[in-house]
C-alpha cells in the first residue's frame, strides 16, 4: 500500500516500521494527529525499540500549532515526524467541537517519564539533550537514582552552534542509545529532529520541551487538577508573569480564531481555512 492510500483511510506507517499501524489520524488546521493514549503509545515505543525500528515522536499544542502557521520551517518539521501527539487539551477540546475524540492528551512529560518506567525491567539507554549543563546534569542524576534499571548512554547541554550538531548527532549514534530525549525550545528542538532523526539511527527520538526543568526541579509542574482543566498554561503565566503572559494571551486568541474557521469550514467544505 503506497502512502497516499494509508492517507486516504486514516492510517499512518511508521518509518522502520514493516506493519500497518490499524489507528486513525484526526486532521486538525492541516496537521494529523494519531488518535493514540499514553498506554497504546508506550506499547508502539516497547515494540520499536524491540525490533531496532525508528519512531520520530512529535507532539503539538495550541500554540505550536499557531505558530506552525506562521513558520513553514516549523510546519514541515513537525510534518516530518512518525507520529503527532496531542499535548495539550486545547487539542482535544478543538477536535471535541470538531466531532472527532481523541482518547486524551499525551502529554510529552508524562510519555517521558513512562518511558523511564518500563525502560527499568527492560534495560532501556538513553540519551539526554538540551537545557543548560546544570539542569541537563541534576536529570542525569536523577534518572540513575529513581530509574536504575535505565542505562544513560550519553548527554549534552543544549547551548550549540549549528556548526556543532554534525559532531553532536555523531557522539549520539556512537552512544547506541534506545531513546532521545530533547530538551530544547521550539522550533530549534523540531528542526533539529527533523534534520537528523534519521542520522542519528536512534529507535525513540522524542522532543520533550521544558521537561528537564521540571524535572531537575527547577520549575513547577502545575497540580493534576489544573493539568485536568487544561489550565496548565495559566500555572506557568502565575510563575513567570512578565515572560509569558503576552506569549500566551496571543497564541491562544490566534488558537481560538484558527479554530473558528476550522469549524466554519467544515460546515461548509467549499470554504477551507488556509494556512499561512
Amino acid at each position: 500500500m503506497d502512502a497516499s492510500a494509508v492517507a486516504a483511510l486514516g492510517l499512518r506507517m511508521i518509518q522502520g516500521v514493516n506493519e500497518q499501524r490499524n489507528w486513525q489520524q484526526y486532521p486538525l488546521f492541516g496537521v494529523p494527529i494519531d488518535v493514540l493514549s499514553v498506554d497504546g503509545t508506550l506499547d508502539l515505543i516497547d515494540r520499536v525499540i524491540g525490533n531496532r525500528d525508528t519512531l520520530h515522536i512529535g507532539v503539538v499544542n495550541a500554540a505550536k500549532l499557531v505558530n506552525m502557521r506562521r513558520d513553514e520551517l516549523l510546519r514541515e518539521s513537525v510534518l516530518e515526524s512518525d507520529i503527532i501527539l496531542a499535548d495539550g487539551m486545547a487539542v482535544v477540546w478543538a477536535l471535541r467541537i470538531l466531532g472527532k475524540r481523541l482518547p486524551g492528551r499525551v502529554p510529552g512529560i508524562d510519555l517521558m517519564f513512562g518511558m523511564l518506567k518500563r525502560g527499568q525491567s527492560r534495560g532501556y539507554r538513553v540519551y539526554c539533550l538540551g537545557a543548560s549543563e546544570e539542569v541537563v546534569s541534576t536529570v542525569v542524576a536523577r534518572i540513575e537514582s529513581d530509574f536504575p534499571g535505565v542505562e544513560v548512554a550519553g548527554y549534552r547541554n543544549g547551548y550549540f552552534k549549528p556548526e556543532d550538531e554534525a559532531e553532536i548527532v555523531e557522539n549520539i549514534k556512537a552512544s547506541r542509545a534506545d531513546m532521545l530525549f530533547v530538551a530544547i525550545s521550539p522550533p530549534k528542538k523540531e528542526q533539529f529532529m527533523g534534520r537528523w532523526a534519521k542520522e542519528m539511527n536512534i529507535p525513540v527520538c522524542h522532543g520533550v520541551g521544558g521537561s528537564f526543568d521540571v524535572m531537575a526541579g527547577k520549575v513547577r509542574r502545575a497540580p493534576e487538577l489544573w493539568q485536568k482543566m487544561g489550565m496548565e498554561w495559566l500555572y506557568r503565566v502565575v510563575q513567570e508573569p512578565r515572560r509569558m503572559w503576552r506569549r500566551y494571551l496571543v497564541t491562544n486568541t490566534l488558537f481560538g480564531w484558527m479554530l473558528i474557521r476550522e469549524w466554519f469550514a467544515r460546515l461548509w467544505p467549499g470554504k477551507q481555512p488556509r494556512v499561512e
